[in-house]
């Protein structure tokens, strides 16, 4: 086992300083989330708060909020969105990879185009509509269904790593290019579809703005666009109240709710990227390689 020297324990020290510090503020908005309005009023952002309260998550979870719908609905859409989308891309990245494939490079410019120019928001709005996909479920996932060209070409260059003989080795036997894909390809990119994965992921978690263009049913809101105009309609209410009365602004937990409600929609995420985690670095490195 070779000797540590000073540099790992100096190393040590400075990335368990790092992960302290990017720590730190996640802790804050949890505690300030069961901190009582009152004190955040009359002190702040404190880790030490005069008093303690579940207010806001009394108020997040009460009997006539559709928090737990909105948390169906964008578990559904985050599921579906993702599997499809990583499908998508693989097949995608597998036919732009495998060399066999005639005009291969001009498909590649052709997704690329689309990381340079954009069609704008009236034409996306208008296809939107047209598919019918309005107040469904659907508009959701499918407008952003469509692969990212930076995933596409990452998931790309990761299978150009591999091997050109298990490709003819598998013709020999006699596959095809499905099998090729799903039981050669796939297994060994995954890495890099780890790393697609969680950005697909992440995307559909946070992704509130298909809601305010496509949807007007209350059931079918997604978590991040119902805590959004809740958020609102809190700071509104206390604007009434102060305007009204001139007092009464703080009897709603606004500073508490903001912090509650941001612990509700990270929780998912942080306790999803330790599974993908051995695979992200490996996946982002390999597949950013250019040839």
């Amino acid at each position: 086992m070779p000797k540590k020297t000073w540099f790992d324990y100096v190393n040590v020290i400075v990335i368990s300083g790092v992960a302290i510090l990017c720590t730190l503020p996640l802790l804050l908005v949890l505690i300030v989330s069961f901190s009582d309005e009152s004190s955040i009023s009359a002190n702040g952002y404190s880790f030490f708060p005069e008093k303690l309260s579940t207010a806001a998550y009394k108020l997040l979870f009460s009997g006539n909020s559709p928090l737990l719908q909105s948390y169906t609905v964008s578990i559904a859409v985050t599921v579906i969105g993702t599997l499809l989308a990583v499908l998508m891309t693989s097949l995608a990245g597998y036919t732009l990879a495998a060399k066999h494939v005639k005009y291969r490079n001009h498909l590649a410019m052709f997704f690329f185009i689309t990381m340079v120019f954009n069609t704008g928001l009236v034409p996306w709005y208008m296809m939107s509509t047209g598919l019918g996909l309005k107040n469904t479920l659907w508009a959701l996932i499918i407008p952003s269904l469509v692969f990212s060209p930076f995933n596409l070409f990452l998931v790309r260059n990761y299978m150009k790593q591999i091997p050109d003989g298990l490709i003819e080795a598998a013709k020999i036997d006699g596959a095809g290019d499905l099998f090729i894909a799903f039981r050669i390809f796939l297994p060994l990119s995954m890495p890099v579809l780890a790393t697609i994965t969680l950005f697909y992921g992440i995307g559909y978690w946070n992704n509130w703005f298909n809601a305010i263009m496509l949807v007007d049913k209350t059931e079918l809101y997604p978590l991040q666009y119902l805590l959004f105009k809740l958020n609102s309609e809190i700071s509104m209410i206390q604007q009434m109240q102060a305007t009204v009365s001139g007092m009464g602004a703080a009897q709603l937990p606004s500073e508490s709710v903001k912090m509650a409600t941001a612990i509700m929609t990270i929780g998912p995420i942080v306790l999803f990227y330790p599974f993908l985690q051995r695979y992200f670095i490996r996946g982002l490195l390999i597949g950013s390689i250019k040839e």
